[in-house]
């Protein structure tokens, strides 16, 4: 055995001082362990929980307690049907005692015992007062976990302000906002629809470079984007993106659907995409298809272009909806080459032109005056679809009738029927007027309109005018020739 030890662990100094090995001693006195008297406790917890009157004081004062820090968190840890007012009259009993120091984790205990009891707001309130109190009387005994626990109540109470006032603070008392301090705050004020001050607690966020985890920068998105400040969200959502804590793709497409509905912000959301990893970006057609929506609003039909060839590139996969947004975008503005090459694009990707793709090309040609493109526009599609729409033959019958190929129209009505399309009241109603107003034909419109008849199909009053005025017009004109010949 070695000549330092000795039997009971005990060793000499060089003064021929013992010291224990093993235990805590100063200057070769064994320092006191406090042992918590388990029947002052339950006398304690008791009175707490039965006193309702002016008579708890003076109930402590005769109990004769020596109050030590173990003594007190332990009397907060084991109340938890004490009325929070209760606790906190205890702890001012106690902060009035000399002999006994208040410490940051006594103040946390009670704070904690008081917020997880079953929240109250006057009780919050009240212990927000007594927080204050303590943390201008006792330095250094407010802390961010102290503060963040009345942030959370407050959040929860829905008062927003009052988290606010918690957070402003923060410098009072000496302490610096962790990450949740941020996210609290921001979720009391968007509780309270108080967004422009949610905002302004964003930006200390971002200046302190302090962001929560990717799960709650999502929900910090979520809640500045339904209070219409999505430009304020997107400055959240790069920070993160910087410090790699990146929200869930719900988020993420949510803020995207955001920024496209202002114009201003599209190109934002444009620029969010190149953000979506690779194996999250396969499956995210949601963001994509609101980009290419948006630019094709704006009128950045070019861009919208090169979106769909890099998500041809790189996904993901673009479907019928996102071709179509852009050729619907090009038809437009009479850009029917560009329509028409998107559109052999589509196919060439193996997808199948749907009836809504030609109607809207059919619709651009037409609209252009180029009846011929518009009808073999119209061919096409019977080659590809069994059931057509009454939207592309009432694109071409309105397109004839600009033109005054009225018998191309009326056949088009007619074959409307062989392909068992049935005609609505638009073709019939735009058909009749173009005849009265400009061919005069009062009795092709007649007919067309007993056809409406038989189809339960019945024109406005003023469509009905119209023929009955072209009619006895022409009359009056027939009338008036026949009186000239005699003369």
């Amino acid at each position: 055995m070695d000549s330092s030890e000795n039997d009971g662990g005990v060793q000499k100094d060089d003064g021929g001082d013992e010291q224990c090995v093993g235990e805590v001693v100063v200057e070769g006195v064994e320092e006191e362990v406090y042992q918590i008297d388990e029947e002052k406790l339950e006398n304690v917890v008791s009175l707490l929980q039965n006193s309702s009157d002016g008579s708890l004081e003076s109930s402590l004062d005769d109990m004769g307690l020596t109050l030590h820090q173990d003594f007190v968190i332990k009397v907060f840890e084991t109340t938890p049907i004490v009325s929070g007012d209760n606790l906190m009259r205890f702890f001012k009993w106690a902060w009035n005692e000399k002999s006994f120091k208040v410490t940051a984790p006594v103040v946390e205990s009670l704070v904690v015992a008081i917020c997880s009891s079953g929240l109250r707001k006057k009780e919050i309130y009240s212990l927000w007062d007594l927080v204050k109190d303590i943390g201008e009387k006792e330095n250094g005994v407010i802390n961010v976990g102290i503060l963040n626990e009345l942030i959370i109540s407050c959040s929860k109470l829905g008062k927003g302000k009052a988290a606010l006032e918690v957070f402003d603070k923060f410098e009072v008392f000496q302490c610096v906002p962790d990450s949740d301090t941020y996210y609290f705050t921001i979720e009391a004020l968007c509780r309270r629809s108080a967004f422009d001050w949610a905002c302004s607690v964003c930006q200390k966020m971002l200046d302190a470079k302090i962001l929560p985890d990717g799960e709650k920068v999502g929900s910090i998105l979520a809640w500045l984007c339904k209070g219409k400040k999505a430009k304020e969200a997107h400055a959240v959502y790069v920070a993160a993106i910087e410090e790699r804590k990146y929200p869930p793709m719900s988020s993420v497409n949510f803020l995207v659907a955001k920024l496209c509905q202002e114009n201003e912000t599209v190109q934002l959301a444009l620029e969010m995409l190149n953000d979506i990893p690779g194996e999250r970006r396969k499956h995210a057609i949601k963001p994509f298809l609101a980009v290419v929506r948006a630019l094709c609003r704006i009128k950045d039909v070019d861009a919208a272009k090169q979106l769909i060839l890099k998500m041809i590139a790189d996904g993901p996969p673009p479907g019928n909806a996102v071709f179509n947004f852009v050729i619907t975008a090009y038809s437009k503005v009479g850009e029917m080459g560009q329509a028409v090459e998107m559109m052999k694009l589509l196919e060439s990707r193996g997808l199948k032109p749907d009836v809504y793709t030609y109607a809207v090309i059919a619709s651009g040609y037409s609209n252009g005056g180029e009846m011929e493109e518009a009808r073999k526009i119209l061919e096409e599609a019977k080659k590809k679809h069994v059931k057509l729409s009454p939207v592309l033959y009432h694109t071409l019958i309105r397109g004839y009738c600009k033109i005054e190929q009225f018998d191309e129209a009326l056949k088009l009505l007619t074959e409307m029927k062989d392909y068992g399309v049935r005609s609505g009241f638009d073709e019939y109603d735009k058909l009749i007027q173009s005849l009265c107003l400009k061919a005069l034909d009062w009795e092709t419109a007649e007919k067309l309109q007993e056809e409406m008849k038989e189809n339960g199909l019945y024109l406005k009053g003023i469509t009905r005018a119209l023929i009955k005025a072209v009619k006895e017009m022409e009359k009056e004109v027939v009338e008036a020739e026949s009186i000239s010949a005699v003369a």
